[in-house]
C-alpha cells in the first residue's frame, strides 16, 4: 500500500524532446512528470501509442456504493493503528530482521502473494471490486491474518481496488468491471505481528495492446527496480533504474506516491522513490522494505477524490502499478512476496 511521499529534491534531465519516436516533458515542478502539458492525452504521441496504438476511449471511472466494512473475528490479532481515526505518521525506526523475524516475515508475505494471485482469478467482467474484497477478507481472516487496509486512517475496506485512470488507493464498492478495464488489487496482511504487502496490475476480459504494454512495462519497471538492491547500494539506483526503463517507452513515473519499510511496522523509513532523485542512504543486509512504482500514459500529476483516498490521473489517462516486498541481502534482494 503506497503512501503519499514529502517533497524532496528531484535529479532529472533536460526535457527530452525525441521528434519521430514521440515527446516526453520532464517538468521541473516536484511531483510532476506531465504528459498533459502537450496537449492531452489524444495529442500526446508516445513512442508507446505509436507502437501498440491508443487505448480504446472509456468512461471516466465512477464510484459505487460503498458497503459497511466486514468483521474480523476478535480473537485476530489487530495492529495498533486500528480503532484509531488519523493514520500513524511514517516511523522513523529501519525495519532490521533477525533470523527469527525473518521466519515471520516470509510467511506474511507469503500469505499476501497467496491472497493476491487468488483476488487475481476473481478479475472478470461484470465483478464488482467490493465482490472482491470479500473474497479477499475472507480468505486472509481464515489464515488468521488481519488485513492490515482496514481501519487504516479510517480506509473502510480490506484491500485496494484500482481501476483504470485511478493511481492507488481505489475504495472497493458496487461498480462492476468493463471488459477491457484494467485493475491493480493492493493485497497486505497482518500475520503473527508482521505486514506483508503486494500488488498487481491485472487485466479485465479483452485490453487493448496499449492498455497491455503500460502492464508490462511497468511490471518490467519494479523487477529492474529490484535487481539493483542490495547491501550497500544506494537508494537512489532504484529510482534511476525505473525512470530509464519507463521513459524509454513513452511512460511517466508518478512521483507522489513512494514505497516504504515495512515489517512489524506497516508503513516506515526508508522512503523509496520511484523516480531519479538524490536520496542519501544505503541499503543495509536485513532491511525490509517495498518498491511500488505508478506508471501512467499521460498526466502523472493526480486528483483526490473526496474520500481522501481514491487517486486518479489529472487528465484520465490509464494507470497501472506493481509491487514487491523485499528482503535486502549481501548480494542482491529476496523477493518475499512471491508464490
Amino acid at each position: 500500500m503506497a503512501i503519499r511521499g514529502p517533497s524532496i529534491e528531484l535529479h532529472r534531465p533536460a526535457p527530452l524532446l525525441s521528434g519521430g519516436r514521440g515527446e516526453t516533458c520532464l517538468q521541473k515542478k516536484p511531483f510532476l512528470v506531465q504528459a498533459k502539458r502537450l496537449g492531452g492525452l489524444e495529442k500526446a504521441s508516445t513512442r508507446g501509442a505509436q507502437e501498440s496504438g491508443q487505448p480504446k476511449k472509456r468512461a471516466p471511472l465512477i464510484r459505487g456504493t460503498v458497503s459497511p466494512p466486514l468483521p474480523v473475528p476478535g480473537n485476530i490479532p489487530r495492529p495498533p493503528y486500528v480503532g484509531t481515526k488519523d493514520a500513524p505518521e511514517i516511523a522513523k525506526e529501519i525495519q532490521m530482521h533477525d533470523k527469527e523475524s525473518i521466519v515471520h516475515m516470509r510467511a506474511a508475505c507469503e500469505l499476501a502473494a497467496r491472497v493476491l494471485e487468488y483476488a487475481g482469478t476473481l478479475v472478470k467482467p461484470s465483478v464488482t471490486t467490493d465482490e472482491i474484497d470479500k473474497a479477499v477478507h475472507k480468505m486472509i481472516i481464515d489464515a488468521g491474518a488481519y488485513p492490515s487496509p482496514l481501519g487504516y486512517g479510517g480506509f473502510p475496506k480490506s484491500v485496494c481496488t484500482s481501476v483504470n485512470e485511478c493511481m492507488c488507493h481505489g475504495i472497493p464498492d458496487s461498480r462492476e468491471l468493463q471488459d477491457g478495464d484494467i485493475i491493480n488489487i493492493d493485497v497486505t496482511v497482518y500475520l503473527n505481528g508482521y505486514h506483508g504487502d503486494t500488488s498487481k496490475t491485472f487485466l479485465c476480459g479483452e485490453v487493448d495492446e496499449a492498455s497491455k504494454r503500460l502492464v508490462k512495462v511497468t511490471e518490467e519497471c519494479l523487477l529492474r527496480g529490484i535487481s539493483s538492491c542490495k547491501h550497500g547500494t544506494s537508494f537512489k539506483k532504484i529510482g534511476r533504474r525505473i525512470s530509464e526503463h519507463a521513459e524509454r517507452h513513452g511512460f511517466g513515473v508518478v512521483e507522489c506516491f513512494v514505497g516504504h519499510g515495512v515489517g512489524r511496522i506497516f508503513h516506515s523509513e526508508p522512503i523509496i522513490y520511484h523516480q531519479r532523485n538524490n536520496r542519501p542512504g544505503q541499503m543495509v543486509e536485513g532491511q525490509t522494505f517495498t518498491i511500488e512504482p505508478i506508471l501512467s500514459m499521460g498526466s502523472t500529476d493526480c486528483d483526490m477524490w473526496d474520500d481522501g483516498w481514491t487517486a486518479v490521473t489529472t487528465d484520465g489517462s490509464l494507470a497501472a502499478q506493481f509491487e514487491h516486498t523485499i528482503l535486502i541481502t549481501r548480494t542482491g534482494a529476496e523477493i518475499l512476496t512471491k508464490c
